[in-house]
C-alpha cells in the first residue's frame, strides 16, 4: 500500500512539474531545432520568408461582435472596431443576445455604413450568435473579437495578412490584460507565460486554440463548426486536424481590463474550466497519435493543465498518508505552506489589500480550485452555452481615434 502511494505521489507531482516547467523546455528545444532547420533551408534555397503585406493580396474581411448586456463598453468596442482598418474592413456586425440594459440604444446612437446590428429577442450565447452573424456576411475572413476588448493599431491587418496563404484556417492573435491604471495584474504574467508557449507552438505549427477576443477564420471552415463552450479553442483543433494551419500572430494584439474583483475572475474561470473539460471529453480524437506535434501538444500543454487541479489532490493526500515518513512529512508540509499561503493571499484580497509575495500561490491555487470546481460544474449539467457578464471597464489604447457618425444604423429583428 505505501509503495502505490509512493508512486501515486511522485506520478502527481511529475505530471504537474512536466506541464508548467518541462514541458516548455522541451518546446523550446524542439523549436530551436527547427529554427535552425529553417535557417539553414533558406539559406540553401535563397527565399523569401517574410509574410507578404501587400494590400491586395489580403482577403476581405468583417469583425463579429457577440454582446449580452455591454452597456458600460458597447460603444467604445465599436467604434475601435470600425476604426480598425477602413480599408480591409468590409463591416462590423454586432449580435445583440436579447440584452436588458441600454446596449441596443447605445448602438443606435452610432452612424456607419459598415455597422450593422442584429437583435435576438431569446438568449441563445454567443457561438449561436456568431454563427448567425456569419451567415448574414459574405466576405472571406471573419474577425472575431469581444465586447470588451479593443483592438491595437494595425491588429487587425496583421491577421487577415496571413489568409492570402490559402493553406492558412486559423490566425490568432495576442491578448493583453491590465489593470484599469495601466498596470498588468498578477494573471497577465500567467497570460506572458501562455503566450511564450503559443510562440513555440507556433513555430511547430501545433498552436493550441486562439483568444476568442482576437482571431480571425475563414468562413467556409467557421460555418462548419458543432456547438462548443469554447469555440475558440474548439473550432481551431478541428481546422487543424482538417489539415489547415493555425497561425499565431504576437504583433496583432488586443487589450482588454481585468475583472474587477477577485471573485469576478474566479466566477469566470470556473466557466472556462467546464468549458475544458467538455473539450476534453466529447474531442477523443484530438488524442489522435498519428498528428504528431499537434497531439503532443495538446496532451502537454492541455489535457495535463486540465487535470492538474486531479494531480496536486493526488500528490497531498498521498503525502498525507505517507507522513509518518521524514522525507513525505516535509513535502507535505511544504504543500500545506503553499496553499497557506495562498490563503492568506485571498484573506488580503478580500480585505482589499495586495496580495503581494503571496500572489502567485494564491494566483496558482485559484486557478486550479476554478478548474476542479469547473468539472462539478461540467458533471452536474450545470454549464449553458449562455455565460453572464464579467463587468469590466472600458480600455482606450493610445492611438485609437473613435469612428465618426456618419450614415445609418440597419437592424434585422429574429426569433
Amino acid at each position: 500500500m505505501a509503495l502505490t502511494l509512493e508512486i501515486a505521489f511522485w506520478f502527481c507531482l511529475a505530471a504537474v512539474f512536466y506541464n508548467y516547467v518541462g514541458y516548455p523546455i522541451v518546446m523550446l528545444f524542439l523549436a530551436s531545432v527547427s529554427q535552425v532547420g529553417s535557417d539553414l533551408a533558406f539559406l540553401a534555397g535563397r527565399t523569401s520568408r517574410r509574410q507578404s503585406s501587400r494590400l491586395e493580396e489580403r482577403p476581405a474581411a468583417a469583425i463579429l461582435i457577440s454582446a449580452f448586456n455591454e452597456e458600460a463598453v458597447i460603444r467604445a468596442r465599436v467604434e475601435n472596431a470600425l476604426d480598425a482598418d477602413p480599408i480591409q474592413i468590409s463591416e462590423v456586425l454586432v449580435g445583440l443576445d436579447a440584452p436588458t440594459d441600454c446596449t441596443y440604444d447605445i448602438l443606435s446612437q452610432i452612424h456607419s455604413d459598415r455597422l450593422r446590428i442584429f437583435r435576438f429577442s431569446s438568449r441563445r450565447g454567443k457561438l449561436a450568435v456568431l454563427r448567425d452573424l456569419a451567415e448574414q456576411t459574405s466576405v472571406e475572413v471573419l474577425v472575431l473579437t469581444d465586447a470588451e476588448t479593443n483592438f491595437a493599431p494595425n491588429c487587425v491587418q496583421r491577421l487577415v495578412r496571413h489568409f492570402a496563404d490559402p493553406r492558412v484556417g486559423v490566425a490568432g492573435g495576442e491578448l493583453r490584460i491590465i489593470e484599469p491604471d495601466g498596470r498588468t495584474p498578477v494573471e497577465g504574467f500567467y497570460w506572458r507565460y501562455e503566450l511564450i508557449l503559443k510562440f513555440l507552438e507556433n513555430r511547430l505549427n501545433c498552436v493550441q486554440g486562439a483568444v476568442g477576443a482576437v482571431y480571425a477564420v475563414r468562413r467556409t471552415l467557421f460555418l462548419k463548426q458543432k456547438a462548443s463552450f469554447a469555440e475558440d479553442f474548439q473550432l481551431p483543433m478541428e481546422i487543424q486536424h482538417a489539415g489547415y494551419r493555425m497561425v499565431y500572430d504576437p504583433e496583432a494584439t488586443a487589450i482588454e481590463s481585468a475583472a474587477p474583483t477577485f471573485a469576478a475572475e474566479f466566477r469566470r474561470r470556473v466557466r472556462l474550466g467546464a468549458a475544458d473539460y467538455q473539450i476534453l471529453l466529447h474531442n477523443p480524437r484530438f488524442l489522435n497519435p498519428l498528428k504528431g506535434m499537434l497531439t503532443f501538444a495538446y496532451v502537454s500543454h492541455k489535457v495535463f493543465r486540465w487535470l492538474g487541479p486531479l494531480f496536486l489532490l493526488g500528490a497531498l493526500l498521498a503525502s498525507i498518508c505517507l507522513v509518518s515518513s521524514r522525507i513525505y512529512f516535509w513535502l507535505c508540509l511544504c504543500q500545506l505552506v503553499f496553499y497557506g499561503a495562498a490563503a492568506f493571499g485571498y484573506w488580503r484580497k478580500s480585505r482589499n489589500e495586495s496580495a503581494g509575495i503571496f500572489s502567485l500561490p494564491l494566483y496558482f491555487s485559484a486557478m486550479n480550485l476554478a478548474l476542479l470546481f469547473g468539472l462539478m460544474r461540467y458533471a452536474s449539467g450545470r454549464q449553458k452555452m449562455a455565460w453572464d457578464v464579467t463587468p469590466r471597464s472600458s480600455v482606450k489604447i493610445g492611438g485609437i481615434s473613435n469612428a465618426e457618425e456618419v450614415s445609418k444604423v440597419n437592424t434585422m429583428n429574429e426569433r
